[in-house]
């Protein structure tokens, strides 16, 4: 096995600290930005058309949150997923974020220190060409390698990568048989989703006609909703299927069949990501209140497969009720983002 040297605390049981909100909490995305205090965004869940964006600042050394009203803004619907600007611009008091639900939108984020600033609406990008209204976007990814590129996945099966300098598409692929519900960038020019068809799919913009199918499913019925490309060892990646209390491990050397499926959850899993500096290192969490943390074992030779007893999680933690989003801090890579019902922790591991 190859050594990796671990980021994580052995405690099993991590620093908590938790921020009550006003309202649900369904999307969540930390700042980029490696200076403290730093800053999330975070989404709310109602069933109606006004929603909101809160934008939160957490000071690592007093382990406390500041409201930044000023900061915050009115969504229209729930975002169904939030993210910064993946580079952070250095001595910029300003931050780009971007948000999806009936339309992909860029957020101009002017923080000028002190609780002041203001947000604004920078531009609403519409995939659609033939209507003034778009397919609901289930999803996006910002592309890490040409942060000018912004990937969305829809509902009316197809995934849209956006130009957000020039506000155009750059292209527009019928991605999958059934609504897509989640993408994920690995290369510039790479990316993967996963659909209610059961599939995990890449596509190279070099070769627009063509994916290839890394994993179906064998319950052919159930769709995978969520996807993870994990950035520090691109060959792996992490899907989650509807309803299932298992992680699909992936080597897209060896497609077809998972090199692992971790299934230690007692409920169905709703959310995932990978470590940022670890590459072996995976946190998931569920309906069943655990945020579970694995280190998933190194498989050197294609095609090898885990034993079938599983791996069990090196590290746990459990929330009071179900957890719906996880995030893992680029910027901070010593915590990671939970978010149920109306409240939001944030654990040191």
């Amino acid at each position: 096995m190859e050594h990796t040297s671990s980021i994580l605390n052995p405690n099993p049981n991590p620093n908590a600290y938790t921020l009550d909100s006003p309202h649900p909490v369904y999307s969540m995305a930390f700042s980029t930005s490696a200076s403290a205090p730093f800053r999330l965004a975070l989404g709310s869940f109602l069933e109606e058309y006004n929603n909101r964006v809160d934008i939160v600042t957490f000071d690592e050394e007093s382990t406390t949150f500041r409201a930044e009203p000023a900061l915050s803004f009115d969504h229209p619907y729930p975002a169904t997923k939030l993210m910064f600007h993946p580079r952070e611009i250095p001595g910029s008091t300003s931050s780009l974020i971007a948000s999806s639900g009936d339309f992909l939108r860029l957020w101009q984020v002017n923080h000028d220190g002190d609780g002041a600033g203001k947000s604004e609406l920078r531009s609403v990008l519409n995939n659609s060409k033939s209507s003034d209204f778009c397919a609901p976007l289930t999803s996006f990814d910002w592309n890490d390698a040409e942060p000018r590129r912004i990937g969305t996945s829809s509902i009316d099966t197809t995934c849209t990568v956006w130009d957000i300098e020039r506000g155009a598409v750059e292209t527009q692929l019928i991605a999958h048989d059934k609504e897509v519900y989640d993408i994920a960038w690995g290369e510039a020019g790479v990316f993967a989703s996963v659909s209610a068809d059961s599939s995990v799919r890449i596509f190279d913009l070099r070769d627009k006609e063509h994916s290839t199918i890394v994993y179906e499913s064998p319950r052919p019925d159930t769709p995978l909703l969520r996807l993870a490309w994990n950035k520090s060892n691109l060959r792996y990646m992490a899907a989650i299927q509807m309803d299932s209390n298992r992680i699909i491990i992936l080597d897209i050397r060896s497609p077809a069949v998972p090199v692992a499926e971790l299934q230690r959850h007692r409920a169905c899993v709703n959310a995932l990501a990978w470590a940022p500096q670890a590459p072996r290192h995976l946190c998931s969490a569920g309906d069943d209140g655990q945020a579970l943390i694995w280190e998933v074992p190194a498989t050197d030779t294609p095609g090898t497969m885990l034993p079938p007893e599983g791996v069990d999680p090196m590290l746990g933690y459990s929330a009071p009720a179900e957890i719906n989003q996880l995030q893992w801090s680029a910027a901070h890579p010593d915590w990671i983002g939970i978010a149920f019902a109306n409240k939001v922790q944030l654990l040191r591991v």
